[in-house]
């Protein structure tokens, strides 16, 4: 009986040392790999779902370290580059944010601005794919007077938000002067075929289309 616990002693001593050699290889192997990797920095991701074109608060947001070898300038890292910014796409819960993401959003507020959505359908198409914060033209084929015309109605329109799925566009949400709205509803109803062009040119202090044909 005594012989058996010195032995059962023995092996517990033995599995103590394995564990403390153990132990430390890994802890060396760790230390190894954090020099490897130039230490952690603190990135922000997204706290929660944060919808596009959403400004991001303090709460939607918080951090995660990753490791320096892997920071780029497009990480966040303060919460100053975050402020009075919005999302130009729709991120999830622990999805990083980078600088390409975010806009400012002073410019997207004006009382007399609405927001009309064009979806994709038989009538209206999109040349080329579209982003949030892009700029595009309008352009509308229909009758007039019992002549077919095609022309650009609108030009260097604002995207606010954009949807696309499988690298195709489902539609846009655009934003014109309140007085523009019901005209482009209409068009957006009665014309024959609208075609969405991506302004490769646009001015960044106009409001929106305030050009028609």
């Amino acid at each position: 009986m005594i012989e058996s616990k010195k032995r059962a002693f023995i092996f517990l001593v033995l599995a103590f040392i394995l564990a403390l050699v153990a132990g430390y290889f890994v802890y060396e192997k760790v230390k190894s790999l954090n020099a490897e990797l130039g230490g952690m920095t603190e990135v922000y991701v997204a706290n929660d779902n944060i919808p596009a074109r959403q400004e991001i608060s303090e709460k939607a947001v918080t951090v995660m370290e990753i490791p320096n070898k892997f920071v780029t300038d497009s990480h966040i890292t303060s919460m100053e580059n975050l402020k009075n910014r919005v999302s130009v796409v729709q991120l999830g819960e622990g999805d990083l944010i980078t600088e390409e993401m975010i806009k400012p959003v002073s410019h997207l507020r004006d009382e007399n601005n609405r927001l009309v959505s064009l979806p994709a359908s038989e009538t209206l198409t999109f040349d080329q794919f579209i982003e949030p914060l892009d700029r595009v033209d309008l352009v509308v084929s229909r009758e007039i007077e019992g002549e077919k015309r095609t022309e650009t109605f609108m030009k260097d329109v604002l995207v606010y938000h954009a949807q696309s799925k499988d690298n195709n566009m489902l539609g846009i949400g655009v934003v014109i002067p309140a007085e523009r709205v019901e005209e482009l509803i209409h068009v957006q109803h009665y014309a024959e075929h609208i075609r969405v062009l991506k302004a490769n040119v646009g001015n960044s202090n106009a409001s929106d289309g305030s050009n028609s044909g």
